[in-house]
């Protein structure tokens, strides 16, 4: 399980301010990782985030691969927790892939 941090400094919890969006992920070893929120999506009555890990220099690490993680809310607090399922974290990636095909096929 990990936890977040959202920091994006427009003062809302839940935004959609055009900031860049960050979080900090914790692995279940203790290492953290800080990542862009690049999009969330809702699939078969679940949130998931799409995340991709930043450098140093707060900027996209390309040598890393994006980080699909579910996104849980309880009451008022919210947090990320790996996909432990392998069919559930297959059918979300073929979504994703699925969706990444129709903006291709519309341009």
């Amino acid at each position: 399980m990990t936890e977040h941090e959202h920091n994006c400094g427009c003062g809302h919890d839940d935004c959609d301010c055009g900031e860049r969006n960050y979080v900090e992920v914790v692995w279940e070893d203790g290492s953290v990782i800080k990542c862009e929120i690049y999009d969330v999506i809702d699939f078969e009555d679940k949130t998931y985030a799409l995340l991709f890990p930043m450098n140093e220099d707060n900027e996209i690490d390309d040598d890393e691969e994006l980080i699909v993680m579910q996104y849980v809310e309880e009451g008022d607090e919210g947090y990320f927790q790996s996909i432990d399922d392998e069919d559930e974290f297959d059918k979300v990636c073929n979504y994703i892939q699925s969706l990444e095909d129709d903006d291709e096929e519309e341009e």
